[in-house]
């Protein structure tokens, strides 16, 4: 078994091709920490996605042991390439400040030339770097799996988010609440930027010449359009909370719960990041807390709106040192988001109700539905989708529809509400019935396939992980499926529990 501690050097043809310097690396040594990964024993490939290597211009490197060494952290770029980094950033985590933080368990190897411009290459379980604090910096198997597989569905579901080219596992064990065995996850993402790196520069380090720098580069790279702006940062602010109102937006329409909204766990780039205790709703419960270890139910469902815009709020006292502490400025910038939200959120619930038009009484047919759905505890995702086969004719039963409420006069009654309002648009069937499958989807990742493919993949088995990801990749394809993965969850998912460790 080689060092734990000494991953090799790749050879020049066989690297992937690097953007250099990265973003980081040009900013400055306050910025990271630069060390190796440290190697796991007997690396082996759990999963990966060949639609994102192909996307990154990797199909044909991933197929190498070269992809193996280098993305389960035993080997770094060669002579050449970029030195594998650990950033710094700092944040407020369940409402409290926490101070430093940074990539405790995760190792940025470089960025990549790609066709779609510069990626950030991550590895998360890589070791432990100088931000770990009392941790391992370690992944494990389980967790790992659940990254992957949502980052990739998330993709496919059209909500921005950092990206899954493979999960790789390793015997080594790390302890948790029990022993398990190690895994790396190597992600990707145009930047990993987080609120956090603001607002490790504004309060813990108080280097305002550095947030600074960091707020210009930002600017630069993504949003260029601030720079001619009278007040650039505050400008970048704006962008940012627009992005950040629509991301939250399409989670809500999908029924995903992050669980861990901390503001290190906030992009920049408004990407969903850092999946953790994440959950898909089964029955709507507003007030559903996916995080066992959220007691007190901060990241509830119903409430990751307003954090978001907490959020924010955190994100503008960061950026207070570089507009001369105006902070009027800062609350106006964040404004939009409340409007973007609102509008996000209607546009998306007409598209999801299949609404061509739109008209005046729209938001309360989109308030009572949601009402509706929360008093009966109706599946999220299985209702919206019979919906789409919704029969307009006054006769009609929809009896697939009707029979997922324990309340059927409570169902009739919001049926004769929104029967009047497609007839009131002269809705064609067919035709709303093709458009509403393209914003409801058949299948997401809801925890019980997750931890089927978690158990399968703890007893060697990867094909299910591999199959999973596949659907997942195609969530709004029309069949209904014969393996069952579009149906209701079984009786013992609701025993299920997800934390921060997860």
């Amino acid at each position: 078994m080689r060092c734990m501690n000494a991953p090799e050097s790749l050879p020049l043809r066989l690297q992937p091709r690097w953007h250099q310097p990265g973003l980081l690396q040009g900013l400055g040594d306050a910025f990271f920490t630069a060390l190796p990964p440290q190697a796991l024993p007997e690396v082996h490939w759990v999963a990966r996605s060949d639609a994102l290597a192909h996307s990154l211009g990797l199909a044909g490197w991933l197929d190498t042991p070269e992809a193996l060494a280098l993305l389960g952290g035993n080997a770094v770029p060669g002579p050449g390439g970029p030195q594998p980094l650990a950033s710094v950033y700092s944040g407020h985590q369940f409402g409290v400040w926490a101070g430093q933080l940074g990539d405790g368990r995760a190792l940025l190897l470089g960025e990549l030339d790609t066709p779609a411009g510069p990626q950030e290459l991550q590895l998360k379980g890589s070791g432990r770097t100088p931000y770990s604090r009392m941790g391992d910096g370690r992944a494990v198997l389980r967790s790992s799996i659940r990254e992957f597989l949502c980052s990739e569905a998330m993709h496919a579901l059209g909500i921005p988010t950092t990206r899954a080219l493979a999960v790789l596992g390793s015997p080594a064990p790390v302890r948790r609440e029990t022993v398990e065995t190690a895994a790396v996850v190597a992600r990707v993402a145009p930047s990993f930027l987080r609120f956090g790196h603001l607002e490790h520069f504004a309060h813990t380090a108080q280097d305002v010449p550095a947030l600074q720098r960091l707020v210009d580069v930002v600017i630069a790279r993504f949003y260029p359009e601030a720079a001619s702006a009278p007040q650039p940062a505050a400008a970048l602010l704006q962008a940012v909370a627009e992005r950040t109102a629509w991301l939250v937006a399409q989670w809500q329409q999908v029924g995903f719960c992050h669980g861990v909204m901390n503001t290190d766990n906030m992009s920049l780039l408004g990407l969903t990041i850092d999946y953790g205790p994440f959950g898909f709703l089964d029955a709507f419960d507003p007030g559903h807390i996916c995080n066992h270890s959220d007691e007190r139910g901060r990241y509830a469902f119903a409430r990751q709106p307003s954090v978001a815009f907490w959020n924010l709020h955190a994100l503008a006292q960061a950026l207070l040192p570089v507009v001369a502490g105006d902070q009027d400025l800062l609350l106006a910038a964040l404004e939009p988001y409340k409007a973007v939200y609102e509008h996000s959120m209607h546009s998306g619930m007409r598209a999801k109700l299949g609404l061509a038009t739109e008209q005046a009484g729209d938001p309360a047919l989109i308030d009572s539905v949601v009402q509706l759905l929360a008093a009966q505890r109706c599946d999220w995702t299985i209702f919206w989708r019979r919906l789409c086969q919704f029969d307009s004719r006054d006769t009609a039963p929809n009896a697939p529809l009707r029979d997922l409420f324990m309340d059927r006069d409570a169902f009739d009654a919001w049926a004769v509400g929104y029967r009047t309002r497609l007839q009131a648009e002269r809705s064609v069937d067919t035709a709303r019935a093709t458009r509403m499958q393209r914003h409801n989807p058949r299948v997401v990742l809801r925890n019980h396939l997750a931890e089927l493919a978690i158990r399968a993949a703890q007893q060697g088995n990867f094909e299910p992980t591999q199959a999973l990801l596949k659907v997942l990749q195609q969530p709004y394809d029309t069949p209904a499926r014969p393996d069952g993965l579009d149906d209701f969850p079984p009786d013992w998912a609701g025993r299920l529990e997800v934390s921060c460790s997860s």
